[in-house]
């Protein structure tokens, strides 16, 4: 099973893979070069939209209609004629920046914070809005990475990077709340939890930072299942396809032979499938 590198260009931290499954659409974004993708992998089209400050995240609203998490605030975006109008903001300090994001299926928007231009220890926060109004629902995080909800969203799993642990919350789908339950997954070697996403059977899928990799996890007990190599070092997210395949974002290294660190990938698990 060999990745397939789909797009790769000078950029230095490509993050936030997002799939459209209603309209076979890949978003993601370059969080320091301030751009916001949309990938159709049928015709193989990229559109880019450039804004004033690092994005983020990305939300999914209709066909080629997102809302896209900036530093300078939250805006709708429409890929079908490359505009974008500003929508609201969440008040954060000036050397804080928006990070990973995650939605409910009421519309709450949640995301998470972390210190920008500098990684500032215990200063971050994770936000939820809903309807105009935001709260704070998780405080003291550090690098707010992975967010993903279990199928009946009573389960928040959530990765602030520099613990090395996945965090288990109980959440409340009436009032979009948390509770810590437990860490579900310590990372032992080399690398960091950055990125993830979820599968149908409820197994966690982790882009390890410094590792090279994506892994996969049962979240019920701990253990790691498989791990799949990429041909860089910084791997910071992933998201399925509408064939049960992996979209997967990468970053660059100080590694002199880190050819593809900055590249998005797509690994076809379905082949491996058919093969066991």
């Amino acid at each position: 099973m060999i990745p397939k590198l789909v797009f790769h260009t000078c950029t230095e931290l490509l993050e936030g893979p997002v799939f459209d499954h209603q309209n076979n659409l890949l978003y993601f974004v370059s969080i320091l070069d301030r751009l916001a993708y949309c990938y159709n992998p049928e015709t193989k089209e990229i559109l880019s939209l450039k804004f004033n400050s690092p994005t983020s995240c990305i939300y999914i609203i209709g066909f080629k209609k997102v809302l896209i998490a900036s530093k300078e605030g939250f805006y709708s975006v429409d890929f079908n004629t490359l505009t974008a109008t500003f929508k609201f903001q969440i008040e954060i300090e000036d050397d804080m920046r928006f990070n990973d994001g995650i939605q409910d299926s009421s519309g709450r928007i949640i995301i998470g914070t972390m210190g920008y231009p500098k990684i500032i220890n215990n200063k971050g926060k994770v936000f939820s809005y809903y309807k105009g109004k935001y709260s704070t629902i998780i405080t003291e995080t550090t690098i707010s990475n992975g967010l993903a909800f279990t199928s009946d969203e009573r389960v928040l799993y959530f990765i602030d990077t520099p613990t090395r642990k996945v965090a288990k919350y109980n959440y409340n789908t009436e009032n979009g709340t948390v509770e810590f339950d437990s860490y579900a997954i310590t990372f032992a070697g080399d690398s960091s939890p950055d990125g993830m996403c979820i599968d149908e059977k409820g197994m966690l899928w982790i882009a390890e930072w410094g590792g090279g990799c994506v892994s996969k996890w049962d979240p019920n007990s701990g253990i790691q299942l498989d791990l799949i190599d990429l041909p860089c070092s910084n791997i910071t997210s992933c998201c399925f396809d509408n064939l049960g395949n992996l979209y997967v974002t990468t970053a660059k290294s100080e590694s002199e032979t880190d050819n593809f660190g900055g590249g998005l990938f797509y690994i076809e698990l379905d082949k491996l499938r058919t093969n066991e």
